[in-house]
């Protein structure tokens, strides 16, 4: 078994990486900071209530009526195991940082135990093939999720085995990844296919805990089957599947976006295990692809609500958007797997991009609400009742992906935060707190004072036993970085996204990294048509829109504009550090006609417009919003 208290993400020594996590139990956010409120927001309520749901919602008792301790119907999706899982791998990251907390080492025994009883005697575990279709086990991989369960189950575990808690949890994960190797691992045996990708990267991370290579072998067989057309896809078609072409020929993202890019993270995970050159250059043509045309400046990925899937390159319409949270999350996976590949500053810059801002806006401020998809314009008149486009955010969903898939990113997110090599530390994304390391054999410490994501000063108290050389991200946003050593300024030139400080530490050196965080008025790509003659405000690592809630009653969201030449104010608002405000006009829209020839004059009347942080919008009451807001020279 590993040593305890690794990340979510640990390669092996022989990995072909660039760059090594830092163990969870040397990063502690301090819970002041953003991160860390994060953490203690989701520690003490989204957490909780996703234990909670758990019950209310059926999914635990779905594993009862496999066990006999309860009788009647199966409830909601047949996936629903992997609510349990996730929120299982939630609590085992969670206890990483608080093991003494009673409830969730309870809720991880008895749930263990639950699945232990409710697991067959050849390992096999699946609630709704048990009870709805034992015939049919195996026999609908296209449809099933039972691979996909599985692997939601092994992450748990895995999560578990790091905590140093679960034994029974990682012994019954065991059995499910020693079935999922005796019947699909064989050359001449079934083809290991699912038609949603995830259990790759859990069989690989697997691996990694415990050194049992046919888990590695089976997920690299698992990549190198797929995109062959070898699932049923009659109803949703071969792209939803992730199996319309090859990962090693492919040159595009396409179809279902969460199926994709947890594909995407495994096919990292085997490609650095197996020294896999050609298909580590798959990933890293698709991520061009993805991150090149299709991803929106929050970013969010997936243009379509049909099939929750990719549009076409610059397709990527504001209020149509459907960015659901799990995409957003699995894009901080597979940029945290890419950026340790590699070292490149642009996968933490994406990474930054989607946590302050899809991935931070799915959450409501008591951590208990949640949005599935998330657009960025919410139109004046919006029917907000469907779950597929909500008007607000909700307590849970009848398709429950997002609300456990969150709790476990959180509870997970120091591990997310900074690496070593054999020459120093990295630090990629800055909240205030501690990290504790080694570099080389040598102790290394940097405590991190600021205020970021609202203020670009961040201030480092660095030690080290050893000379090594510290590493700090310049976001691709920042234009004028600027560094004191001591409080003496150095003339230092980002190399590849980083400012790189060595020198001897050993006596104590105060850092301060100063990103400059102007306000920074953008327009899209030429292509992206559905936003043409639009702007969107954005500083630092945060978007802006504009909320009908600072809106007078009597104006209509979509008949406002902003002036892109005029001066952006930095201001606030009661629990917002830092609002946006400019100068917008009202313009009516001088009739009913919906069409007509003839474009009369009209008066605009001048107005102050707010704008906050996206991640906080429908905090306050259901309302329009947009990110993109028209331009006052728009005809």
């Amino acid at each position: 078994m590993t040593d305890l208290h690794q990340g979510p993400v640990q390669p092996t020594p022989t990995a072909k990486t660039t760059l090594l996590p830092v163990p969870l139990d040397g990063v502690a956010f301090a819970p002041d900071g953003f991160f860390g409120g994060w953490q203690r927001r989701n520690a003490t309520g989204t957490l909780p209530h996703c234990i909670d749901q758990l019950g209310t919602h059926g999914a635990l008792d779905n594993l009862r009526l496999v066990t006999g301790e309860k009788t009647g119907e199966f409830r909601n999706f047949w996936f629903a195991d992997s609510d349990v899982h996730k929120t299982l791998e939630a609590a085992a990251w969670q206890l990483t940082s608080d093991p003494n907390d009673e409830r969730l080492l309870a809720f991880v025994d008895t749930t263990a135990a639950l699945l232990a009883k409710a697991q067959g005697d050849d390992g096999y575990l699946n609630s709704y093939y048990t009870v709805v279709k034992p015939e049919l086990r195996w026999q609908e991989l296209h449809y099933s999720h039972e691979m996909y369960c599985a692997g939601h189950l092994i992450q748990a575990a895995v999560a578990a085995a790091r905590a140093g808690v679960g034994a029974e949890l990682v012994a019954v994960a065991r059995r499910v990844a020693d079935l999922l190797v005796d019947h699909f691992g064989a050359p001449d045996g079934p083809t290991p296919l699912d038609g949603h990708p995830g259990v790759e990267t859990a069989l690989v991370e697997l691996y990694r805990v415990t050194g049992h290579r046919p888990y590695l072998d089976l997920a690299r067989r698992m990549v190198d089957v797929r995109g062959n057309g070898l699932l049923d896809g009659a109803h949703f078609g071969h792209a939803y599947l992730q199996d319309h072409v090859p990962v090693r020929d492919a040159d595009a993202v396409a179809g279902h976006v969460v199926r994709q890019l947890y594909l995407l993270a495994g096919v990292v995970d085997v490609a650095v295990e197996t020294g896999d050159d050609e298909l580590f250059d798959a990933a890293r043509r698709l991520w061009e692809d993805a991150f090149g045309s299709k991803t929106y400046i929050t970013g969010a990925q997936g243009s379509r609500h049909r099939d929750e899937a990719f549009g076409d390159p610059y397709e990527l319409p504001a209020d149509r958007a459907y960015g659901e949270t799990c995409a957003a999350i699995a894009s901080v996976q597979w940029n945290w797997r890419m950026l340790l590949a590699t070292g490149e500053a642009r996968y933490a810059d994406e990474m930054e991009r989607a946590l302050y801002n899809a991935v931070a806006g799915s959450t409501s401020l008591d951590g208990k609400h949640f949005f599935y998809s998330n657009p960025l314009h919410l139109r004046t008149g919006h029917d907000g009742s469907d779950e597929d486009a909500p008007s607000q955010r909700l307590p849970w969903y009848r398709c429950a992906c997002c609300p456990p898939n969150l709790a476990r990113l959180v509870a997970s997110l120091h591990g997310y935060t900074a690496t070593t090599d054999d020459s120093g530390l990295q630090v990629h994304l800055y909240s205030a707190g501690t990290v504790r390391a080694e570099v080389d054999g040598a102790a290394v410490e940097v405590v991190t004072r600021t205020e970021y994501p609202w203020d670009g000063r961040v201030e480092l108290t660095v030690t080290g036993s050893a000379p090594f050389t510290l590493a700090l991200r310049v976001p691709g946003w920042c234009a004028e970085p600027s560094v004191l050593v001591d409080g003496v300024p150095v003339d230092v030139t980002p190399d590849g996204g980083y400012v790189r400080l060595h020198r001897d530490w050993s006596a104590g050196v105060t850092v301060t990294l100063d990103l400059a965080m102007p306000v920074r008025v953008v327009t899209a790509h030429p292509r992206v048509d559905a936003v043409r003659g639009c702007v969107a405000l954005a500083r630092g690592p945060l978007v802006y829109c504009v909320e009908q809630a600072d809106l007078p009653a009597d104006v209509v969201l979509e008949d406002v504009r902003i002036d892109p030449a005029a001066a952006v104010v930095e201001t606030d608002l009661p629990a917002v550090p830092v609002t946006l405000t400019a100068h917008g006009t009202v313009v009516p829209p001088g009739g009913d006609d919906l069409y007509r020839t003839d474009m009369p004059e009209h008066d605009a009347t001048p107005l102050s417009l707010t704008a906050i942080p996206y991640f906080l919008w429908g905090n306050r009451a259901p309302g329009p919003m947009r990110v993109w807001i028209p331009t006052a020279t728009t005809g």
